[in-house]
């Protein structure tokens, strides 16, 4: 019976009784030698080695022990003993069990079964020990390895670990391509960065990794954690490597201070902190109580800055009546007055430069609130003085009065309104009934809120008035006119409760019907009716007579 096995570099006829010990069985006599086969036929399985080769006539394989090896294509194995199975070019392999492809592809195990017509390899690791794949600087460590010839893909099911020189890569069921370096990770995926100073852990479902480029790929709920902050997505890619991020399907991030941030698609980068968001992106402040929505949007957290736009939307709830604000743009950022750094104390840490935070709002401004409305086209806030800055054709509303001016100051304590401030002109007016309307015009105006009603007004230069004041029987019957240099008045009750005016002033009373109706407002009256807001939602509509009223006041020209 004669057998042709290839490269088979053995000179001695052997016996099955020699090797198996004391129990003799038939001798089966083979004589060993060289084929003629090609090694570059990659389908076919070629024993190249063996110091004892022999069979017993009650088995189905050869027994070959000592420095054996087989090839397989460019794939060679090596172990102590093997059973190998002619017919089906199989084998099963014990002790010190290898597989080497070139010098980039090493696997060792403790038994390998190898299975010819499906090219795959079994590969089981001893008690307390593991199965090891290193490709290059990549090191896989399982206790059971499936590897495919075939595809050059090998996989685990019971639990494996997949390091590289950036992260490490833990999962119950895992694959990895030698050729193409792409490993994929199933149930219970931890990722950690091996760097010292690194914090990343990326914990998830499914993640497909490249061990070349280290990008992740999450089609599952994922959490990515980092000093930074954490990302909760269901899709995206994280470049361990570069530390950034692509996030897609609403995915969300947050911060150590409380902030959150979604949007249909994120593009995050670490270590740069800077992050850029589109399509209805909306950040959360949880500290400030406040959150933005808008189209696009762009932050950088080093700076402490961010743009956006497009159906933007601001929201203050710090003190449950919420403030609600539109603007077409943003840009807010982090102000440093280092002019009262004293440069002698350059070195004293005591000695800080003072920080801001400024917000520019503009075109198009719309606010809402409960107790306060307002229009204007560009608009400033500044966190240090809490001071709500309006300019380009100001208007403000508090229930029935309406004040506007060149620009208007409005402050706000504990998120309350405190007072609005108009410092270059300012104009009050009321309606009290049609056409009749209370009136107050100055050059500089004051005035003052008390939970969120107005409780006093001050003006300073050039006061002119228009009164229609209430009779004890609560009618009116005669428009009062007054002019003077300083105006001081109380309301209570959305009524007038009080009224001085100094150091002179002239005025004159006319009875109603002896009014013509170009006696019923000052020079400067405007009725900005259809352009104020009357609910959260409607400061994302801009009347046709607002946009108008913009388009036509001047813009305050550089100094």
């Amino acid at each position: 019976m004669r057998k042709t096995i290839a490269a088979l570099c053995i000179t001695t006829v052997v016996t099955a009784a020699a090797f198996i010990g004391s129990t003799p069985s038939p001798q089966v006599t083979y004589t060993p030698q060289v084929p003629t086969a090609s090694r570059a036929d990659g389908n076919r399985v070629f024993l190249e080695q063996a110091d004892i080769l022999h069979k017993q006539s009650t088995d189905s394989f050869l027994i070959v022990a000592g420095n054996v090896i087989f090839t397989k294509g460019p794939m060679t194995m090596t172990c102590d003993s093997a059973h190998y199975y002619v017919e089906t070019e199989s084998f099963d392999a014990f002790g010190n069990v290898s597989m080497e492809q070139g010098d980039t592809l090493f696997i060792f195990a403790d038994e390998l079964n190898y299975r010819g017509p499906e090219q795959v390899c079994y590969l089981y690791a001893d008690p307390g020990k593991n199965v090891r794949l290193i490709n290059r600087d990549v090191t896989l460590e399982t206790d059971i390895f499936v590897y495919d010839l075939g595809i050059e893909l090998g996989y685990y099911t019971t639990g494996g670990v997949l390091y590289d020189p950036k992260n490490r890569l833990k999962s119950l069921e895992g694959e990895y391509n030698p050729k193409t370096k792409e490993a994929t990770f199933y149930r219970s995926v931890h990722l950690d960065s091996r760097g010292e100073s690194d914090t990343l852990n990326i914990y998830t479902d499914t993640l497909y990794y490249n061990t070349v480029s280290h990008v992740s790929e999450l089609t599952s709920p994922s959490i990515i954690v980092n000093a930074r902050g954490t990302i909760y997505t269901r899709n995206g890619l994280y470049n361990t490597e570069l530390d950034t991020a692509a996030l897609y399907d609403r995915s969300l991030v947050k911060t150590p201070s409380g902030r959150t941030m979604t949007a249909d698609t994120i593009y995050y980068d670490r270590l740069g902190g800077i992050c850029e968001c589109f399509g209805y992106m909306v950040l959360t402040d949880s500290a400030r109580q406040a959150s933005l929505s808008a189209d696009y949007g762009f932050f950088n957290q080093s700076t402490d800055s961010c743009y956006a736009t497009g159906r933007l939307l601001i929201k203050e709830y710090s003190q449950g009546d919420t403030l609600y604000l539109h603007g077409r743009q943003l840009n807010a950022r982090r102000l440093i007055d280092t002019t009262l750094v004293d440069s002698t104390h350059v070195a004293d840490t005591t000695h800080v430069a003072d920080t801001t935070h400024v917000a520019d709002i503009w075109p198009r401004v719309r606010l809402f609130r409960s107790d306060v409305q307002g229009i204007c086209d560009s608009m400033r806030v500044t966190s240090a003085d809490s001071t709500l800055r309006m300019y380009v054709a100001p208007v403000l509303w508090s229930e029935e009065r309406q004040i506007y001016g060149n620009i208007i100051e409005l402050h706000f304590n504990d998120s309350t309104i405190d007072y609005a401030h108009l410092p270059e002109s300012g104009f009050s007016s009321q309606r009290i009934y049609q056409d009749y309307h209370d009136q107050i015009s100055g050059k500089e105006m004051l005035a003052t809120f008390e939970d969120g009603h107005l409780r006093r007004l001050d003006i300073n230069g050039n006061v002119e008035l228009i009164m229609f004041p209430e009779e004890n029987d609560s009618t009116f019957n005669k428009m009062v006119t007054a002019q003077s240099s300083f105006l001081q008045a109380y309301f209570r009750d959305n009524t007038t409760e009080y009224i001085k005016m100094w150091p002179e002033t002239t005025g004159v009373a006319t009875p109603l019907f002896l009014l013509r109706r170009s006696m019923l407002f000052l020079s400067k009256f405007r009725l900005f009716e259809g352009m104020r807001p009357l609910s959260p939602l409607d400061v994302l509509v801009i009347p046709e007579a607002m946009d108008a009223l913009m388009n036509e006041t001047p813009r305050p020209q550089p100094k």
